[in-house]
Formats: C-alpha cells, sequence, structure tokens
C-alpha cells in the first residue's frame, strides 16, 4: 500500500514540477535569420508583397513536390491570400495572408532604408498569433543591396501544452524560415538589376486581330537610321501587299521582337488589316494565330541569331506556310493572327531607342509580381502610337509584354494611379534610351485599349 501511495506522490510531484515549469517558461516564441540578397530594395520588396512566387522559393515543396497551391484574396499587397495542401504530415493544410505592409509599394523610392511586411500564418504549428515579419534595410555603398530579417512569432497564452513547444520552435518553424530565405535568394537571383520605379504598367486584354508582317533584322551598329530604315522598307512591302489583296491597313506600325541581340536586331515589322480571310492564288484562305515550330532532332544547331533571321526570310511558295504557321501572301509578307490574351503594358515617350529599356523593365516588373510569361513562344511587341519630332513633340510607343497567367490588375490600376498626360512631358533627348521620372508610363486607363481596337 505504501509503494501504491509513493508511486501517487511522485507522479503529484513531477505533475506540478511540469506546470510549474510550464509556468515559467515564456508565453511567446521567437526566431529569426537575416541575409543580403544583392537586389535593389524595391524588388525585394514587390516579391515579398505578393504571394505569387511562394510555391517557387518556399521550403514546402522541397518536403512534398505534389504539394497544392491556390491564390485568394487580393493579388498584391494586404489582403493577398495563399493556401496550400497536401498528404505529408510536415506539410499539411495551411495558409499565408498578408497583414499589413509598410510602406506602401508607391512610397518605395531610392531613398527609402527600410521596409515591413508581415504575413499572418494558419497551420498546425502550436500557438496562437503565428505570423512571419519580413524587415527589409538598404545596404550597399550605393543603396543596391537589402538586408532581410525574416522572423518568426507565435503566442502561446496559458496553454501548459503549447508553452513547452517553445522548445521545438528551432525545428519546423527555424527550418521554414532558413530554407525559405536561402530559395528566396536564389529566386531573386533570376531578376535582372533594372530599375522600373518610374514605371506604371497596366494589364490589359487584347484582342486577337489578323496581322501582314514581313521578318527583318539590322546590326546593332546601324542604330535608329538602320531601324527606320528597316522598318520603312517592311511597311511599303506591307502596303502593297494589302492593296494588292483588296484589305485594308486599319491601325499603326507593329513591332515584334525576336531576338534583341549583343550584334544583331531580329524583329517582324506587322500592321493589322481588317480581314480574317484571304484570297490567295485564287485559293481562300483564314488566318491562324503562330506556332512554335517543331523541333527537328536531325536539324543541325543554328550557330547564331541570324541563322533564324535567314530562315525567315528565306523565299517560300505563295500560299506556303512557313515554320511558324504564317500564311505566304506575297514574297516575304506573312499573315497571321497576332494578339489576344492579357499583356503587361508599358509606355515610352521619346525615340525608339527607349523602347528595348522599356521592354526589359516590363520584364523584370513581370518576374517579381509574379506574372508567367514566355518571351520565345509569345513575343513581345511595340506599338508606334505618335509620331514626333522629339524636339518640339514626343514620339509614343506602346510596349506590350504578353503573359500567360497574371491578375486582373496591377498594383498601381488597383490603386488608381493616373500616369501623367504626353502633353505634360518634355521630349527627350534624340539619342537617349533614359526614360524621364515619367516618360516610362502608360496611357491613361481610357486609352490603354487592346491593339485590335487601336
Amino acid at each position: 500500500m505504501m509503494r501504491v501511495l509513493e508511486f501517487f506522490v511522485a507522479l503529484i510531484i513531477v505533475a506540478l514540477i511540469g506546470v510549474v515549469a510550464g509556468v515559467v517558461m515564456p508565453g511567446h516564441g521567437h526566431v529569426e535569420r537575416s541575409l543580403v540578397i544583392g537586389k535593389d530594395m524595391r524588388q525585394v520588396y514587390d516579391v515579398l508583397d505578393n504571394l505569387r512566387r511562394v510555391p517557387e522559393y518556399s521550403v514546402l515543396r522541397s518536403y512534398d513536390r505534389n504539394t497544392k497551391f491556390s491564390f485568394s484574396g487580393n493579388a498584391y499587397g494586404p489582403g493577398a491570400e495563399l493556401s496550400w495542401s497536401s498528404d505529408n504530415e510536415k506539410v499539411g493544410n495551411g495558409k499565408l495572408t498578408i497583414a499589413n505592409a509598410t510602406p506602401s509599394f508607391d512610397q518605395i523610392t531610392s531613398t527609402t532604408k527600410t521596409a515591413s511586411i508581415v504575413w499572418n500564418l494558419d497551420n498546425n504549428w502550436r500557438g496562437q498569433d503565428k505570423h512571419f515579419t519580413l524587415d527589409l534595410e538598404r545596404q550597399g555603398s550605393r543603396g543596391q543591396l537589402t538586408e532581410v530579417t525574416w522572423s518568426y512569432d507565435v503566442a502561446y497564452g496559458w496553454n501548459l501544452v503549447n508553452r513547452f513547444a517553445n522548445l521545438y520552435i528551432h525545428g519546423d518553424p527555424d527550418s521554414f524560415v532558413d530554407v525559405t530565405l536561402n530559395n528566396l535568394q536564389n529566386v531573386m537571383a533570376t531578376v535582372p538589376n533594372i530599375d522600373y520605379a518610374d514605371l506604371i504598367p497596366y494589364i490589359v486584354q487584347t484582342q486577337q486581330t489578323p496581322v501582314l508582317l514581313v521578318p527583318t533584322s539590322i546590326a546593332r551598329k546601324d542604330g535608329l537610321e538602320g531601324f527606320e530604315a528597316a522598318t520603312s522598307k517592311a511597311v511599303a512591302q506591307i502596303q502593297a501587299t494589302a492593296k494588292k489583296l483588296g484589305v485594308n491597313v486599319t491601325g499603326p506600325r507593329v513591332v515584334f521582337t525576336t531576338n534583341y541581340g549583343d550584334q544583331t536586331y531580329t524583329f517582324d515589322v506587322a500592321m493589322p488589316i481588317d480581314n480574317s480571310s484571304l484570297t490567295v492564288n485564287g485559293q481562300a484562305e483564314q488566318l491562324t494565330p503562330p506556332t512554335p515550330p517543331a523541333l527537328d532532332p536531325l536539324a543541325a544547331p543554328a550557330e547564331s541569331s541570324s541563322s533564324s533571321a535567314d530562315a525567315d526570310s528565306a523565299p517560300l511558295a505563295v500560299d506556303s506556310r512557313d515554320r511558324y504557321g504564317r500564311l505566304v501572301v506575297d514574297g516575304n509578307v506573312r499573315a497571321t493572327l497576332a494578339f489576344g490574351g492579357p499583356a503587361l503594358k508599358g509606355v515610352w515617350n521619346g525615340t525608339f531607342a527607349g523602347v528595348p529599356q522599356t521592354r526589359d523593365m516590363l520584364k523584370a516588373y513581370a518576374q517579381t509580381h509574379g506574372y508567367a510569361f514566355d518571351d520565345v513562344v509569345n513575343r513581345p511587341y511595340n506599338i508606334q502610337t505618335k509620331i514626333g519630332d522629339n524636339v518640339e513633340t514626343y514620339s509614343q510607343f506602346e510596349i506590350y509584354l504578353p503573359l500567360s497567367n497574371a491578375p486582373d490588375q496591377t498594383p498601381e490600376q488597383a490603386a488608381g494611379i493616373k500616369p501623367p498626360s504626353l502633353e505634360e512631358e518634355a521630349p527627350a533627348s534624340a539619342g537617349s534610351a533614359a526614360a524621364p521620372a515619367s516618360a516610362s508610363s502608360v496611357a491613361p486607363a481610357s486609352s490603354s485599349e487592346a491593339p485590335a481596337g487601336e
């Protein structure tokens, strides 16, 4: 009997020790890791203030590559949500929600020193008020580095079992922060170092449109004069072919960029027409969208970007199809259906020299905001909407980056940020490719129609 009594007394003592230990343990847990990333703060901020790229750099997929992710709420900033589910117990089910971001994205400038973003966490880890805090600090002699301090905080309250969980905070929570932060650095390494702070892009829905086009190329050393000569020649060919086919040109010149190489710029010059059904050599032909060329395993690899240009410009029989499935209608003139689907749109006011820079800005912006694109299959293009002398008036180019997966609006659109009008800007230097503070903005929403409507 005494042994039984001693046993129960021992249990009570152990329980009391456990209760006392739980009471004296902290009521909250905290773990943090820091890493310096070689990118400007605005780019790092944009990646972290939306959740569209989290599946790429979070540790969850390394535990279970079949983890399913779904987005809800806002596309960017506070209110954006990411949920996941997995049969793997280590991953389980959970949700991240961006709770706040300070300052807001439109206040992140080259002089901003710090920023902070908070993600609320809902998963099977013990505790309440679980959240990640991502503190950004600008570093480097030129301010082009960003230190990211990623911390995890949790409240345990008076739940003694949860308080004991603090002993294991350096398990899954610590691993999540450490691995995810390192993966974030790898994702940021894929984003080019391009300053797009002055860009105000919009997402627009483009309409499929029949076009006539001419593949061509120039040597980069020929500059703007070579570009204008090549495009003028192509436009003349297109206009002559349109007259021969009995169709009307309905809009301004469009330039599709195939390859902006170090030595050669390869591109297509196109113009929209008013009919998607053409009669060629007495045969009625219905135009179709271009398709990626089939890979020939027996074909020798191209030696340079000029090889592709030569293949595109090689003489083909009229009424045949080129390797992209475009209809050959007259000599070097092809016909196809262009555009269609969402595109990220920006505007450059100045000479054509600023168009490649704006195109690169759009690509970097799309990468940091998680907009999917393939500029090989769906090539970026630009439309010259206004012709100026760049002394008294600007020329205006609309640049489009086709997207395959994107929300309905950019943060700038959702916030109602209005870019300045063309009349408010002074002309750029004729040989300059650097954008004035507002020159890389897009046209107001009322004029951001799809190319087919222009």
